[in-house]
Parts: C-alpha cells; structure tokens; sequence
C-alpha cells in the first residue's frame, strides 16, 4: 500500500510540477505557436520510472538496510536529472525566429539567418545535427528528437528568406543525407 501511495503522490507532484513549470517558463511567442523540437519522451518516462522506484527503494531500505536506501537516492537523483533535462531542453519556434531553452543557460530567441552552418556527427547509428549560430553558440540535435526534420525544413526556408539566398543556388541543401546549411570548416 505504501508503494502505491509513493507513486501516486510522485505521479500527482510531477503533473503539478508540468503544469506549473509550462505557466510561468513557457510563455514567450515561440513558445505559444505549439512548434518545437523537444527530447524523446522516453527521457521523461525513465526518469519518472526512475524517481518513483528510488524513492519506492529508499522508503524500503529504511526499514531493511542501508544499501537499498542508497541505491533509491541515487535512482532518485539520476531519475530527477533526466526529468528536469528533459524539462529544460527545447528549440522552440514560428515563422521568423527559434529561441534554445536549455539547463543552466537563459533562454535566447534567434533569427534564421542567424545559422551560419552546420556540422553532421555519426555515431552507433545514431546522427548528430550540430547547427552553429552567429553568436558562437551551437545546438545539438539528434535525430531522434521529436520534430527535429519539420524544424529543419522550415529553419532552412525561413534561412533562405532571410539571408535573400535562393534553394538553387545551394549546392550544399541535401535534406535526404541531413544537410540543410553550410558545412562548418575546419
């Protein structure tokens, strides 16, 4: 019964805590026109599973031993860093500009022609699009993030818009191999 009460309770704090979070961090344009590019939901599902069976595990150690009160805080503590990384992390945008949400970092809103080029990583499978800004600033996204290619078409249109470019003259536009900017040198 104890444990069913220790998920519901993280169950009903993690719903307040979205709802609460999204109405006082989640209001600026970008943020309202419902386009983003965001972590797989899974980051949210593990760490939420995360949580509940830390605390599920310290709540029982406590009456058993030691070592299963520290195995639950540090479930605790891992299951809270991926719900607050997945929290945090966004690229979030409309029609003329993105604003990158990320931990620790102020939020900042860009324009398209900010993008100056980009670099393709690849690993176990796995693509890495690694967009580099006017600012010095860079945005990772994976490609298993959610929306990231919806981004990256209307990234590249709004680009071309903005920096007066014209689609034809872009030899290195290639969407099916992920390439929609400039390769960054060097």
């Amino acid at each position: 019964m104890e444990i069913l009460l220790v998920i519901g309770g993280t169950l009903l704090l993690c719903w307040i805590a979205d709802k609460l979070f999204t109405k006082f961090f989640r209001s600026k344009p970008q943020h309202l026109s419902g386009k983003a590019v965001r972590l797989n939901k899974f980051y949210a599902i593990g760490g939420l599973v995360m949580l509940m069976l830390g605390i599920a595990g310290f709540i029982s150690g406590l009456k058993e031993n030691w070592v299963l009160c520290a195995g639950g805080v540090l479930l605790t503590v891992v299951g809270i860093g991926l719900l607050v990384h997945y929290m945090t992390f966004g690229v979030f945008y409309d029609d003329d500009t993105f604003m990158l949400t990320t931990f620790g970092k102020k939020s900042k809103v860009y324009a398209y022609k900010d993008i100056h080029s980009q670099q393709l990583y690849s690993n176990y499978g796995q693509t890495l699009i690694e967009l580099y800004l006017a600012d010095g600033r860079t945005v990772q996204l994976q490609a298993t993030m959610t929306e990231v290619y919806p981004f990256m078409d209307h990234a590249f249109e709004a680009w071309l818009l903005q920096t007066g470019r014209v689609k034809d003259q872009c030899d290195f536009y290639d969407p099916d191999n992920s390439c929609w900017f400039p390769v960054a040198e060097g």
